[in-house]
């Protein structure tokens, strides 16, 4: 009997918040790898706001997922067959293969993995493109300086918890926003922020006046919208902001809202920048190793929200990203 892969494809182009009909639950047989190819059988799957704005029809720095395409997402695979010389049965490998059970690769974009050093899960986290994007957006964007005040929005996500520690291991202040009493306790509690602002409790501008004195250095932004407003008017002189993303604004029906505080970044001689990770992957290799030294040293703790079940439970595990359900890496293990 052949085995089938169940996939999750793009049924249609959502309209604000993303609905279960946007989504189609196929199963087709599993192909053959083939001379070249190798034959992978997921284990995590990566959820990550980024993957909303893929599914919008407009420019950007990728193409959209097609109609009737598998969802795109970052993955790591157990190798089951293979015709390529550099992949064998049993390896490890973390990609950009779908949300699929199975998948066929030339292994292009594809990099083994050692699971015995570190879960599947952080290979998609900390070591993976959440731990890049804090590493190259915090301190090349960001030209973070010792001693320095940071703010991160969104600082109980992937990304975020990431952003944080690695300011602190920089020597820096560092101030986190997040929503809930439990982030905001373990961003201090536990990672080591120095505080907390939580958005849905707090007046953010004067919680800000009140934990930045001197004004922000770096805001490393992942929300956008209000709470990007707030940190404008809080930047420190020739302040730099990281555009890393606007959560706040991916289901938004409306056209995006803009900054309008963004004069301040001429008053306080600032600037804003955004940026794309993927401009980094040549240098992947050195983030890991400095991201995995300070793991080892336990000045950056992993946190992951780890969801296990099957592909099909993929559209219900996206959803907690913009209702705030978890705290730092949100993953999909394949049962």
């Amino acid at each position: 009997m052949t085995a089938t892969n169940r996939q999750i494809r793009l049924a249609a182009r959502p309209v604000g918040e993303v609905k279960p009909e946007d989504w189609e639950h196929r199963g087709v047989p599993v192909e053959e790898p083939g001379p070249g190819r190798f034959l992978g059988r997921t284990l995590a799957i990566s959820l990550d706001p980024a993957m909303r704005g893929w599914l919008d029809d407009r420019p950007s720095y990728l193409p959209p997922v097609g109609i009737g395409e598998v969802m795109r997402a970052g993955s790591v695979v157990e190798v089951t067959a293979s015709g390529h010389p550099d992949f064998q049965p049993g390896d490890h490998v973390v990609g950009t293969f779908g949300v699929q059970e199975y998948v066929v690769s030339d292994g292009r974009g594809a990099l083994k993995v050692d699971t015995s050093l570190a879960p599947p899960s952080t290979y998609l986290g900390a070591l993976g493109m959440p731990g890049m994007t804090a590493y190259f957006g915090l301190l090349d964007v960001g030209a973070l300086k010792d001693g320095e005040t940071v703010v991160v929005s969104g600082a109980a996500g992937a990304v975020g918890t990431i952003a944080g520690q690695i300011a602190k291991a920089k020597g820096c202040r560092v101030v986190g926003i997040a929503g809930g009493p439990q982030k905001c306790a373990m961003l201090t509690g536990e990672l080591g922020f120095d505080a907390a602002i939580d958005y849905r409790a707090d007046d953010v501008r004067k919680a800000l006046r009140e934990h930045a004195p001197d004004g922000i250095d770096v805001y490393f932004d992942n929300v956008g919208g209000d709470i990007l407003d707030a940190a404008l008017t809080r930047l420190a002189m020739h302040a730099r902001v990281v555009v890393c993303g606007a959560i706040s604004q991916y289901n938004n029906a409306t056209p995006v809202q803009g900054p309008s505080n963004y004069l301040s970044l001429l008053v306080r001689r600032a600037r804003m920048e955004g940026f794309v990770v993927f401009d980094y992957a040549k240098r992947y290799a050195e983030a890991a190793r400095e991201i995995s030294g300070w793991i080892g040293a336990g000045r950056i703790k992993v946190k992951e929200h780890v969801v296990r079940g099957t592909v099909d439970d993929f559209p219900e595990t996206f959803q907690m990203l913009f209702r705030g359900e978890n705290v730092g890496k949100l993953v999909l293990e394949l049962a």
